[in-house]
């Protein structure tokens, strides 16, 4: 008995399941609070995630260790497992699509996401270069990161208020598309542009780095084709609750690890899957099955992001950082609302648009990163 207690205790470590509590708990307190006062709940888990993060409860450690208790321990950790919460996002508005929707949205997609992604990257990276001194190659390294939305933000806004079915919500979801379909040739681009002295931004080689991930796409469509529905319909047989719910994580789980493997975002791996298991007759149960594990790790990402603001740089530079996010907004926005009028929205739907659209987004940290890193 003794040697059962202490074996017990070597495996058992509370502290290892803290922050687990601390986000479960957050949620129960925060979604209910929120939606009473008709807010987002969005707002909430980015507040939550200030006051939980090492910039907030954490930075009075030291002075009061108790509130290590109240604080995340490893933020690193959980922005690792937030990161599946856009993957189950794109893979639920996949579910909500099918080819012929998305044939239709085409001159959207490619044409407004298209002349959006280049003009603010243009319009972005000629600020960087004439305001802060920015070489050719940093530069379009900053506008891409700073010309792509939330998609993770944006598309459960405008859920909540009904919105994705208007003509500012599917114009606004077509740029989404169009910008989640970029990341990978931007990536690529700056492996390719890091990896060649003086960075040349038209380099032969460029063309054949995009080769992997065009043929992700290619295999990802051709296998979901072949394999979804004959795999769906042998789970359904099992009649089996668990069973389903594994083969529904498999698949977007899978489809988001293939895509990532050749160059493409994970996210859109998940997408490119939900589309494909819109036109199943499984699409409903898929959908009530994966519903739940969206709306946590959806949670779980805004908590990420609100665990990474720095309060005391933000109090110790406010013009600095406050200007740069207000220029930032003005130069999307006037992009998004100048292209919408363009492609003949309403000046209501224009604004719209422009204003969910104007942030920058998740991707930013990919991008900025990897062009750091180079």
């Amino acid at each position: 008995k003794a040697s059962g207690k202490i074996s017990h205790r070597a495996w058992f470590s509370p502290s290892e399941y803290k922050d687990v509590v601390l986000f479960l708990a957050t949620a129960g307190v925060v979604v209910p609070l929120f939606r009473r006062m008709r807010l987002s709940p969005i707002l909430g888990f980015l507040g939550a995630g200030v006051l939980l993060g090492p910039f907030g409860l954490g930075a009075f450690g030291e002075s009061l260790p108790w509130l290590s208790y109240f604080t995340i321990a490893d933020p690193a950790e959980i922005g690792q497992l937030a990161e599946l919460g856009v993957v189950f996002l794109l893979f639920m508005i996949g579910l909500e699509l099918s080819w012929e929707r998305l044939r239709l949205l085409r001159t959207l997609v490619f044409g407004l996401g298209g002349l959006q992604v280049a003009l603010c990257i243009c319009a972005i990276a000629t600020v960087a270069m004439l305001a802060f001194g920015q070489p050719l190659a940093a530069a379009a390294a900053i506008g891409s990161a700073l010309a792509l939305s939330s998609t993770a933000i944006v598309m459960p806004l405008l859920a909540e208020r009904k919105r994705q079915h208007t003509k500012a919500g599917r114009a606004i979801f077509s740029v989404l598309l169009f910008q989640d379909l970029a990341v990978a040739p931007i990536l690529i681009t700056l492996a390719v542009v890091g990896s060649q002295s003086g960075g040349d931004l038209f380099s032969p080689k460029l063309l054949l780095a995009f080769a992997p991930a065009a043929l992700g796409l290619v295999i990802l469509v051709v296998l979901g084709r072949l394999l979804l529905r004959p795999m769906m319909k042998s789970v359904a047989r099992a009649k089996s609750e668990e069973l389903f719910m594994a083969a529904c994580l498999l698949v977007v789980i899978g489809a988001g690890v293939v895509a990532a493997l050749t160059g493409l975002s994970m996210a859109l791996g998940a997408f490119i899957a939900g589309v494909l298991l819109a036109e199943t007759e499984f699409r409903h149960e898929v959908e009530v099955t994966i519903e739940p594990f969206k709306g946590l790790l959806l949670g779980l990402f805004f908590l990420s992001i609100g665990i990474g603001l720095n309060v005391p740089l933000l109090l110790a530079r406010p013009l600095d950082v406050l200007g740069a996010a207000v220029g930032l907004t003005m130069v999307n926005g006037a992009a998004v609302f100048l292209l919408a009028k363009l492609f003949r929205l309403r000046t209501r739907a224009a604004a719209e648009a422009a204003l969910l659209l104007a942030g920058a987004g998740e991707f930013a940290f990919v991008i900025l990163g990897q062009a750091m890193d180079q």
